[in-house]
This record gives structure tokens, C-alpha cells and sequence, in this order.
């Protein structure tokens, strides 16, 4: 059995703002979430705490979008689960599926994170080696947990199908789509609530991507001249996945076509790209779409602004796509909601689907002017397009490689 695979809802939070609409209208209009974050660490921490770039969620922002669910019996939630949880309520009531008998049995909940509660183990190790306690909060293992705000996610709908969190770093939340799109075509589950959340603006989290080297000290500047590096973000992208019957039988709102899904693993080094497992996922994700390479499409880059991953991206979809490359368009917008790590291929399949949908491609923010290493056809500016495929690939640390192709649905 092999069945279509649609979008119905879906729902977001990131630096960009709460909800879909808010997030669509600023990354088209160019307006960039990343700005200085500045955290001071606990009273008398040696740390120096928080401060450079960063795209945040104003503090309280996704607790407050969830003002109408009654969370009590949730317990303890760390910021993960509150992003988890907004971006999968505005999903599930934009595709009318609140309270619909398939929620109980015939849906599944897969999502992708690329860690757990890291402000929930930061505040227990505060109180452990900073103050030198014997007990933290009784709620940290629970609200830590990386599969917490799947459990979360399930306990708020009521769904006791397959609920599951996938760890794959930065292609975390496109392996969840993609495992969700096969639990539906094999008709496994009828509904898939699936996508990413993140929520690593902590200490700790922010000191070790900081030593990685890789952080930018100015902006995102992907696939630009003088980049110098990613900056971290944080929030949820989820959306709701039906069998074209199904959402058919309900008369559900069609918003596009998961088509395809391509993966590989480098197999060579924890944190440099390599070329041909790029180029090979991009391959298995054209092939399991049906979508020819020479078709024009969308691309939705992974486009971190490191030194190393942009020339390595760039040269594999140059390899993989020829001259038929410049029929294409690219954006990379990393470069307004910032590098959302386990949630950021969710975001960025959602704003490429509208994008395909609105008719007009979100521009690539922050750019200096082509490095010859890594050009491609972006767009620097918000551009007209009518294109019906979206290409939107996702690299993650440990050469994890995952790319999504949708399509556009008149």
C-alpha cells in the first residue's frame, strides 16, 4: 500500500514570532529575528554568561499562545515542551482536527529534537555543583527528558498511537517528517502530528556551541562573503500529515504534498560536511518523489553561514542538479528565525511550503556579496516565483543527512 501524503495544519514559534501568519509575514518582508541576547549567569557563577547573537522567543511567549489548554496535569514543563506544544496546538486546530475520533488511536506523534530539556538540567546543575545542594526540583528527569514533549504532545490531544521523538542534531525534525510520511503511505496511522521543537538558548548549551567555533559573532550570513558562522534559535515547527483519503473523507484543507524523502550518513566526521552524502540524499529524495532534477523547484538550503558547510552544500546540489541549477530558486532562512537546531528543517519545510502557495520566496538575509566558493540562485530580495516543488534539505552534525520534497496543491 503505498497512499498520498498531504499537509492540513500547520503551526509554529521561533524569534520570528508565535503562529504561522506572524512567522510568514516577517520572513517575507526581510524582518530578521537574530539580535543580541544577553543573559547574566546565577549570582555568583564564574561563567560570564549569555551575550552575542541569537533569535529568541520573548520569555513566556509560548506559555502564554497556550492560555486556553489545561495543562495542569502535565507537570513541570521546560521551555521544549512549552514550544512543543504551541506550535502543535495552532497545527492540529488549523487542520480541524481538535477532538477527531483518529486522534485516539489512528494517529502517530513523531518528533524530531537534537536534545532535551537544557534549561531544566542547567537549573539542576546550578543547584548541584554551583550551591552545592543534595536535591533538585523532583520534576527534572520527567521535564528533561528528550522524549518529554512527545508525551506532552500525546497527554494534550488524547492520541495513543506511536508517539515518538527522533535525535538526529540539525536533521532531527526532517527525519521525524519523513518517518511520518512512510508510517502514512504504509497506512500504519492515518494522521501524523509530526515536526521538531528546541530550546538550547541555556548556559550551558550556549558555552558549548561557542567552543565548537562555529557561532557567529555578528549574524547569519549564509552562502555570503565574510560569514563567520551560525547563530543558535530556538522554538517548535510541527505539522499535521493525513493520507489524501483521509483528509478527503473530512474535508479537510489541503496545504500540500509531502512527496518525497532522502537520507544518508557520511560515515566520515562528526562535524565536516561531506560532499557525496549530501549529494546522495538529495538523490534518494528526487527518486522517492518522482521529481526529475532538471524540474525547477524551491530550494530550501540548509545554509548555516559556516565557513566549512556552505561550499560543501553549494557544490553538492551543483553536482546533483548541473546546469539545470540556475532554474532553480534558493533561499536560506536561517538567516531570519537563526539555527533552531532539531527544530529547524520543520520551519523551514513550513515556510517553503507557503512560499510555493503565497507565490513569492522569502529573501536571504544579511549578505555581503557572493563568495565564489559556494554561489547559488538566491534570493536576495523577496522574488515572485511559481514553482510547484520544494526541495528542503537538512545536514546535521555527525554527516545525518535528510532532505523533504513537497509540492505544491492548487
Amino acid at each position: 500500500m503505498t497512499r498520498t501524503v498531504v499537509a492540513t495544519g500547520f503551526g509554529c514559534v521561533s524569534g520570528l514570532g508565535i503562529g504561522v501568519a506572524e512567522t510568514w509575514r516577517r520572513a517575507v518582508a526581510g524582518e530578521g529575528a537574530i539580535r543580541r541576547l544577553r543573559r547574566n549567569p546565577p549570582a555568583g557563577h564564574p561563567a560570564r554568561g549569555i551575550d552575542g547573537p541569537a533569535a529568541w522567543i520573548e520569555p513566556g511567549a509560548s506559555r502564554e499562545a497556550l492560555a486556553g489548554e489545561d495543562l495542569r496535569r502535565l507537570g513541570q514543563l521546560d521551555l521544549l515542551s512549552q514550544h512543543a506544544l504551541a506550535a502543535t496546538a495552532e497545527a492540529v486546530d488549523a487542520a480541524g482536527l481538535r477532538d477527531h475520533p483518529s486522534l485516539s488511536s489512528r494517529t502517530a506523534i513523531v518528533l524530531g529534537c537534537g536534545s532535551g530539556g537544557n534549561a531544566t538540567v542547567d537549573a539542576a546543575y546550578e543547584r548541584l555543583y554551583g550551591r552545592g545542594l543534595g536535591k533538585v526540583h523532583p520534576q527534572t528527569i520527567p521535564s528533561s527528558m528528550i522524549s518529554a514533549p512527545a508525551s506532552h504532545m500525546a497527554m494534550m490531544l488524547g492520541i495513543h498511537g506511536p508517539t515518538f521523538v527522533i535525535a538526529s542534531a540539525c536533521a532531527s525534525s526532517a527525519h521525524a517528517l519523513g518517518e511520518a510520511m512512510h508510517m502514512i503511505r504504509s497506512g500504519r496511522v492515518d494522521v501524523a502530528i509530526a515536526g521538531g521543537a528546541e530550546a538550547c538558548l541555556n548556559l550551558g548549551s550556549w558555552v558549548g556551541w561557542k567552543s565548537l567555533g562555529v557561532v557567529a559573532d555578528d549574524t547569519c550570513r549564509p552562502f555570503s562573503k565574510d560569514r563567520t558562522g551560525m547563530v543558535l534559535g530556538e522554538g517548535a515547527a510541527i505539522v499535521v500529515l493525513e493520507s489524501e483519503e483521509h483528509a478527503f473523507s473530512r474535508g479537510a484543507p489541503i496545504l500540500g504534498e509531502l512527496a518525497g524523502y532522502g537520507m544518508s550518513s557520511d560515515a566520515a566526521d562528526m562535524t565536516a560536511p561531506d560532499q557525496a552524502g549530501i549529494e546522495a540524499a538529495i538523490h534518494a529524495a528526487h527518486a522517492d518523489a518522482g521529481v526529475a532534477l532538471d524540474a525547477p523547484a524551491l530550494i530550501s538550503t540548509h545554509g548555516t553561514g559556516t565557513r566549512v558547510n556552505d561550499p560543501a552544500e553549494a557544490a553538492a546540489m551543483h553536482a546533483v542538479y548541473s546546469d539545470a541549477i540556475m532554474r532553480n530558486i534558493a533561499i536560506a532562512t536561517k538567516s531570519a528565525h537563526g539555527h533552531l537546531i532539531g527544530a529547524t528543517a520543520a520551519l523551514e519545510f513550513i515556510i517553503g511550503m507557503k512560499a510555493l502557495a503565497e507565490g513569492i520566496a522569502p529573501p536571504v538575509l544579511n549578505h555581503l556579496g557572493p563568495d565564489p566558493e559556494c554561489e547559488l540562485p538566491l534570493a536576495l530580495a523577496a522574488t515572485p516565483i511559481d514553482l510547484e516543488v520544494l526541495v528542503s534539505n537538512s545536514f546535521a552534525f555527525g554527516g545525518l543527512n535528510a532532505v523533504l520534497v513537497g509540492r505544491r496543491r492548487s
